[in-house]
Formats: structure tokens, C-alpha cells, sequence
């Protein structure tokens, strides 16, 4: 790879770019210019189409920010310019979703034919390409998702320190998915489909807070198994041992219901006693679920029954206003006192209790050399630690909101709210351990070698 930066440096960079005037940097042009090389290595190696965001702002790149732990300068967009000046890669400016979307102005960067080549004849794995040490974890964002500077006190460090020992637990175990020769994925999502690369080097998993505020958001993202599906999380190997997912049932309801001093009885989204002519009484719950957490994070009714749509499925994305009107009023007949919290905005400080719940469970397993996958308000654990994981929630749940809320063992094709027999449990993961293909073993084998060599 460096060859490969030293050619685009010595014969695609012009002189003006290469040296350039001004104070020595934190970080030399040339390095600077590899790191964009290794950017671009890696999001083709997950997909050849993958883009990656990046400002073209020069106000966006402040060598001193605690985001900006390689010391990125503004550097770095003349030599975007000469490399896409090159042929090197394509650049797609500002909005990328769609002309004037708002969600997604970064301008976007991908490989090029002529770069993927050189790609393709690299004599270099993934796994020999790290993160950037003392890249930051703790993250906040203002009310436009933008990162912003902060202040450490005894709390931000305390976090840090944790989740530090978390990714660190994490980075030094085998979590894989033993039927998939290539370590890849293809997901629909968004009437398109996206490749998920599994393996053990991209991991890194951040707590965000959102809207300036320590109060709002806090949950914790990064790893690949939260952009998977159900269906393939139930798949995931930890350590070669097969894994069992455990959620908390209604969460976010249970912890309105706790905050009121009540709790609650049965699935609280289970309105089957009233029949609706055209759909199933499985469909009503889904939508009815959907629903009501998208109106808690909505504030008015408008943008909450806007972002249902967006994200149901193709017949919920028919439903009229009036239909969704009806489901909500059936809904506050068996949650009569959850009314003052629909269109409330109420969304992400509850997602800020559930994430002190994740916190503590992380906690505790980090503490004991176990590794465990959290996907917010579920926990992936090796299946033999089942048990302790359902503790370990009531025992976090307890401490946060002063009660242990209920949970349950999600298997494949059960609706939630389902008992799991011990039968049951014991049959899904021998059918699991029979499972293991040649290109998933290839990489244990490869881990194993790392791991003894380290």
C-alpha cells in the first residue's frame, strides 16, 4: 500500500498540492494522503460501491478536535480534487441521497475502475489495517447531528474507560456467522441492496449522545451484527460457540409504565380481541409496534405517521391517516395512560435509560472476560450463558428504573412474547452447531494463528 501512495503522490499529485506552503503539519501531506488511500481500500474490500462521506469544507477539519484523532487537516481537499482530477475516484458532491435532501449533505468518494485495479493486485489483508489509537468513543452531537466539542469530567471519563475495555474484549474474540464462505452480507435496505462485511477488524463500537444534551440518546453503535437482520443475528458464532439472543420485552412501554408507578400485564401490544376486516391479527401488532415507537420519538402526529411509512412494509405503507388514527386509539384502550406520551418527543430520553441499562450489562460481562453483542434493548452471549444474561438484564433494569423488567429468548419464526422450552433451546443450537463451511473455518484458523502470535 505504500507504493501504491507513493505512485499517486510522485505522478498524480501536482507540486502546488504535494508540498504546499504554510506551518509543518501534525500530520505529514503524504500520510495523509495514505490514510484516504486505506479509507478507500477498505470500503471496497466490504463493497465496490460503497462511498464514503467526507467535508469539503475547510471548517470541517480541525487538527486539534478530540474527533480528529490522526490530525486530518484541510490538507485534505486538494488532494481529494487531484486525485479525483486523476481518475482515481469518483466524487458525487453534496446530497447523496437525493437532489436537496437534507439528511445527508457530505459530499461522497468511491474507487474507480482504474483504482480498484490496483486494488485488486494489493498483497495486503484486512486484518492488517487497524483504527486510529485514541480514536474518540464518547461522542456528542448538537441538534444537527454534528459532532461537538465537550469537556471531560470523572463521568465521560468513567465512560470512556469502560467502553475501552469493552472493545478491547471484543476486538480479541472470534465473532463470525460459520455458513458464509466470504464474510459478506447482502441486505435489502431502502429498494436497494447493501453489503455488510462480517469480520473481526471493523468493530469498534461508540456511546452517542444527541442534542447537546448528556440527558438524550446515549446508546451505543458500531458493531456489524446491528445492521444485520434478525434472522442472521441468530446465526452468529462467538468464540465457535453458537449464540442466543435475549430482549426485553416492550421496553420502552415497560419503562413508561415504570415511570408512572404501574406495570404491565401481557404483551401491551396485543389488540387481538378486536378483529380488522383486511389484515392479520400478526400485522396489526407489527404496525401497531411500529407505530407507537415512532410516535414517541415523533413530535407532532404529521411526522410520526410520515416516518411510519417510510419505514414500513409495502402494505403498511398504504395505510391512510384515518386507519393509523384507529390503530392508535385501539392501542390507548389497552394503554389508557400512555396517551400524554404519544407526539411527545419522548423517544430518546427513554433510549437514554435504555442505555444505561446496556451500560451496566456491559459492564458486567466486560468485567468477567465474557463477550456480549448488544443491539440496544437486545444482548447476544454464548449460548451457555443464557441464564447469567437474563440476571444480568433483571439485575441492570433493576438498578436504573428500580425494577427488573421482563425479558425473553428471541429464536427464529417465534413471535415475541413466545415461550422458549429448554427443548426448544437446546434443539435450535445443536441445529447451529452443525453448521460450519470451509471459509468460516479457514478464518477461525487465521484467528487462532493471530491470537497465538499476539
Amino acid at each position: 500500500m505504500v507504493q501504491f501512495v507513493d505512485r499517486v503522490w510522485d505522478d498524480y499529485l501536482p507540486k502546488e498540492v504535494a508540498k504546499g506552503p504554510g506551518p509543518k503539519p501534525k500530520m505529514a501531506f503524504r500520510k495523509q494522503l495514505r490514510v484516504l488511500i486505506l479509507d478507500l481500500y477498505v470500503a471496497w474490500l466490504e463493497d465496490p460501491e460503497l462511498s464514503i462521506g467526507v467535508s469539503m469544507s475547510a471548517n470541517a477539519w480541525n487538527t486539534n478536535s478530540r474527533y480528529n484523532a490522526l490530525h486530518l487537516s484541510k490538507k485534505l481537499i486538494p488532494i481529494i480534487n487531484a486525485v479525483k482530477d486523476a481518475g482515481l475516484i469518483i466524487m458525487a458532491k453534496g446530497s447523496y441521497t437525493a437532489p436537496g435532501f437534507k439528511g445527508n449533505r457530505n459530499t461522497r468518494i468511491r474507487t474507480s475502475e482504474e483504482l480498484q485495479s490496483w486494488f485488486a493486485q494489493a498483497k495486503l489483508e484486512r486484518e492488517d489495517i487497524g483504527r486510529a489509537e485514541g480514536a474518540e468513543i464518547i461522542v456528542l452531537k448538537d441538534d444537527k447531528k454534528n459532532q461537538i466539542e465537550y469537556e471531560d469530567t470523572d463521568k465521560t471519563n468513567r465512560m470512556r474507560k469502560e467502553l475501552q475495555a469493552y472493545n478491547e474484549l471484543i476486538a480479541s474474540s472470534f465473532i463470525d456467522i460459520p455458513s458464509l464462505e466470504e464474510p459478506k452480507i447482502k441486505q435489502k435496505e431502502n429498494g436497494g441492496t447493501r453489503v455488510i462485511r462480517i469480520d473481526d477488524c471493523g468493530p469498534r463500537t461508540r456511546r452517542i449522545f444527541s442534542r447537546s444534551d448528556w440527558d438524550m440518546n446515549g446508546r451505543f453503535y458500531g458493531g456489524w451484527w446491528q445492521r444485520i437482520n434478525s434472522d442472521w443475528r441468530t446465526q452468529i458464532f462467538i468464540n465457535d460457540e453458537p449464540t442466543i439472543e435475549v430482549d426485553f420485552q416492550g421496553l420502552h412501554i415497560n419503562l413508561l409504565y415504570a415511570e408512572l408507578g404501574e406495570k404491565v400485564v401481557g404483551d401491551p401490544y396485543d389488540v387481538s380481541p378486536i378483529k380488522f376486516q383486511w389484515f392479520t391479527d400478526q400485522q396489526v401488532r407489527t404496525w401497531i409496534k411500529r407505530l407507537v415507537l415512532t410516535a414517541l420519538n415523533a413530535k407532532d402526529k404529521s411526522s410520526a405517521y410520515r416516518a411510519f411509512r417510510d419505514g414500513a412494509d409495502q402494505d403498511g405503507k398504504k395505510l391512510m391517516n384515518e386507519e393509523l388514527d384507529w390503530f392508535l386509539e385501539v392501542f390507548l384502550t389497552r394503554n389508557p395512560t400512555r396517551s400524554n406520551f404519544l407526539f411527545s418527543d419522548k423517544g430518546i430520553q427513554l433510549m437514554r435509560i435504555d442505555s444505561d441499562i446496556t451500560a451496566h450489562i456491559h459492564r458486567h460481562f466486560t468485567e468477567r472476560g465474557i463477550p456480549v453483542l448488544s443491539v440496544h434493548d437486545s444482548y447476544i452471549v454464548d449460548y451457555r450463558r443464557v441464564s447469567e444474561l437474563r440476571e444480568a438484564m433483571a439485575e441492570a433494569s433493576e438498578a436504573v428504573v428500580g425494577r427488573a423488567l421482563p425479558t425473553s429468548i428471541k429464536l427464529p419464526d417465534m413471535p415475541e412474547y413466545s415461550e422458549v422450552t429448554d427443548g426448544m433451546l437446546k434443539a435450535h443450537v445443536q441445529n447451529r452447531k452443525n453448521v460450519r463451511c470451509r471459509g468460516y473455518l479457514d478464518r477461525l484458523v487465521s484467528y487462532k494463528t493471530r491470537v497465538s502470535m499476539n
